[in-house]
């Protein structure tokens, strides 16, 4: 039985969904694919461990389910090997070449995590998985083999903004697992780096992981560790992430009087402006308008009545290129509407946060979608 792959088309539909999804893939994408009939059969026999999984159909199904390769197939992750050197002079030729890993290179990397940031708020995470794991192994690799400081230092920064990138779209797609050692390499790298800040953001960040696996009030423990990793490093728009974090994860455990301080601290410490970027970290998008969405998502999860004019607050002020983050904040409208007993409002808000899920591919969307559905 090859599981995780039978979880992750569950979190999207019936069998019947995937054969639909892999024909419009084909067609797309212009791929010989078998008939309509043979795929409802390889399909099952895919599921049931009885047909491997190769050539197009692995990148085909790779693309629409979020999964690598390993969990396509079921098998646990490899370590991983050494390089294969015959003697020294393979090695010391690698060691060569990553010494001459220039500030262009390391731009380049960085360049490609944006781009990659970039289609992945706009199209969703899916269809990222080889495109993704490809950056991380070169990353990964120049890392390896570099050996003195002036040279680790910017790849291990490149590094970490991959990594905790790759781990979020590895949540929203619904690969937990592969979330949390994405997360766990990129804290590496950030220590590496004697990079406090990247390495709060990467803790924070998987606290959500923590959250999403039912466990809130550890997630509130490990938020506030990252408070005291980051030190007295923070960047202002950083702090003000962090608080709205907290605030957010206080409010799934039910710590209410803690969430609405964090989020007072959030806004006092959030610089003023339009502006939503961190210079010093370009992980973080975070404004007033943002932060009003965070501050009505914690609110409606406590079921505070203020929780919907922030809300509204934050669909006028929110950018139309953020496809994920506006399916999020219509699943935070519906459940703010439901808590008041708006039924209607909430449904309306339910079916464009479908649509939305829809277009980026989002399992973890879907899942909020449905939690809320259930309680219509």
């Amino acid at each position: 039985m090859n599981e995780r792959m039978r979880q992750a088309r569950i979190a999207r539909g019936s069998q019947e969904w995937l054969v639909r999804a892999i024909e419009r893939y084909a067609r797309e994408h212009v791929i010989d694919v078998a008939s309509t009939r043979s795929l409802r059969v390889y399909v099952s026999e895919w599921e049931n461990g009885k047909r491997a999984i190769k050539g197009r159909y692995a990148e085909i199904l790779r693309n629409i389910l979020g999964l690598t390769d390993e969990e396509l197939t079921d098998r646990p992750v490899a370590e991983a090997l050494a390089p294969a050197v015959d003697g020294y002079d393979e090695l010391i030729g690698r060691i060569d070449s990553a010494r001459n890993v220039s500030m262009t290179l390391v731009q380049t990397f960085l360049d490609q995590t944006e781009l990659l940031r970039t289609f992945d708020r706009q199209m969703g995470a899916a269809g990222l998985v080889d495109q993704m794991a490809g950056h991380l192994a070169k990353l990964e690799d120049a890392l390896t083999f570099a050996v003195l400081p002036e040279t680790r230092r910017p790849v291990a920064v490149a590094l970490t903004g991959a990594a905790t990138l790759a781990a979020w779209q590895a949540l929203d797609v619904g690969a937990v697992e592969r979330a949390w050692r994405h997360y766990e390499l990129g804290k590496r790298a950030a220590q590496e780096a004697n990079e406090p800040m990247y390495l709060a953001h990467a803790m924070a960040e998987q606290a959500y992981v923590l959250c999403d696996a039912g466990r809130p009030a550890l997630a509130v423990e490990l938020v506030r560790d990252a408070w005291r990793a980051g030190g007295d490093h923070l960047s202002p728009r950083l702090q003000a992430w962090l608080h709205a974090a907290e605030a957010e994860i206080c409010a799934r455990a039910g710590m209410g009087d803690d969430c609405r301080r964090s989020l007072d601290k959030a806004a006092a410490c959030l610089p003023d402006g339009p502006e939503d970027r961190d210079p010093d970290m370009l992980s973080i998008f975070l404004n007033r308008g943002h932060l009003a969405r965070w501050r009505g998502n914690a609110l409606a999860m406590l079921g505070d009545d203020d929780a919907v004019g922030s809300l509204y607050t934050a669909l006028d002020a929110q950018d139309p290129t953020f496809i994920r983050a506006s399916a999020g904040l219509r699943c935070e409208l519906a459940q703010a509407h439901l808590a008041r007993e708006e039924f209607d409002q909430a449904r309306e808000h339910l079916r464009h946060a479908r649509l939305l899920a829809g277009r980026t591919g989002s399992v973890r969307h879907r899942r909020r979608i449905e939690q809320i559905t259930g309680r219509l």
